[in-house]
């Protein structure tokens, strides 16, 4: 909707991860040469951890990119939640092959005649676990033995999990032993300073086509990274609704009262909540669960927050909805005089 008004070619912070979009902080740079230097050896993991939205995705979907002209076979496998029989069918899936029904041992025959095939074709595998937190012990036993299988003292698969920090936990574990004597090199990504957020969005703003409208000062910058801690998903989050936001109110500058404008907002929002539920509230603070002075005050507090962005959001979703309503007019063929009859 605002790429129309800034003259954007696409929307520069949207959720899915795209490498048009990968910026070289220092620690994702690094992070890739963890990556390459992995790639070089061609066997035993690689392990990348990093908060939620830090750009683990992103990195490695870069990393696909630049493999498309390498002998390589790349798959990679997100949903972890499960057990280690339906990791390996996963697996299988992940590259193609019959998995359905299959019993445990023709899902390690498929794979395994797939492994030698490609290496016969003169092709590596590599194998991409994300949120590999998630996997429980026998799952991770399962992945560890198919790094077992081998031609000529080489592995047939290299692996590269990624995780949420506690994976760093998780690695620590007794039963992780055997694992961690093959992990060849490990990397945490961390936040974006300062600086690396101003030039993140710069980025993604200039990867659309973008002239310098909107503008933008040194304080609104400043109130951005210390909302979202430098993290690149919450940077994307706040920074699309900060341009729909000077959309509607047609700016072309912003500065830290417009930031914390549309913060205000979308701190009164569920998807954005620090969710804090106190005993009072949580199990009611008095005998028969009644609710004290205080806990009664915040309640009061909270739908005096929740009615003013209300009233701040509803003269946005008119707009939202006229401007809608104008385009499919004109779609239609209706003559703007007309206009106003045909809504």
């Amino acid at each position: 909707m605002y790429e129309d008004y800034y003259r954007f070619s696409a929307k520069p912070f949207q959720l899915n991860p795209d490498p048009r979009f990968f910026f070289g902080s220092k620690g994702h740079k690094r992070a890739m040469a963890y990556l390459d230097y992995g790639l070089s050896l061609g066997e035993g993991f690689i392990v990348i951890t990093g908060e939620v939205g830090a750009g683990k995705t992103t990195l490695v979907r870069n990393l696909f990119r630049q493999l498309e002209s390498h002998n390589l076979l790349a798959a990679q496998l997100v949903s972890t939640q499960l057990d280690a029989e339906d990791t390996l069918r996963s697996v299988a899936a992940s590259f193609g092959l019959e998995h359905e029904g299959l019993t445990k041992s023709a899902l390690l025959k498929n794979l395994e005649e797939f492994l030698i095939a490609a290496t016969r074709q003169g092709k590596r595998v590599l194998l991409v676990v994300d949120e590999a937190q998630n996997l429980t012990s026998r799952a991770v036993e399962e992945l560890r033995m198919l790094s077992n299988y081998q031609n000529n003292e080489r592995s047939l698969i290299q692996t590269f999990l990624l995780g949420q920090p506690e994976f760093r936990g998780i690695l620590q574990s007794p039963d992780m032993q055997q694992l961690r004597q093959r992990v060849v090199a490990s990397y945490h990504l961390g936040p974006l300073d300062a600086d690396e957020t101003r030039g993140y969005i710069e980025h993604r703003l200039r990867t659309v086509g973008w002239q310098g409208m909107p503008g933008f000062d040194e304080a609104a910058f400043d109130a951005l990274h210390r909302f979202t801690g430098g993290i690149p998903r919450r940077l994307n989050t706040t920074c699309d609704r900060l341009l729909l936001f000077g959309f509607l109110e047609e700016k072309t500058h912003f500065g830290e009262a417009e930031v914390e404008e549309v913060i205000a907002d979308l701190k009164n929002e569920v998807a954005h909540q620090e969710f804090h539920v106190t005993a009072g509230l949580a199990n009611g603070s008095s005998e028969g669960g009644a609710l004290n002075s205080e806990d009664s005050i915040r309640v009061v507090q909270r739908i005096d927050q929740l009615e003013r962005s209300v009233n701040r959001i509803l003269p946005i979703v008119r707009k939202i909805l006229y401007t809608v309503s104008e385009r499919q007019s004109a779609d239609e063929g209706v003559p703007p005089e007309n206009q106003d009859a045909a809504r």
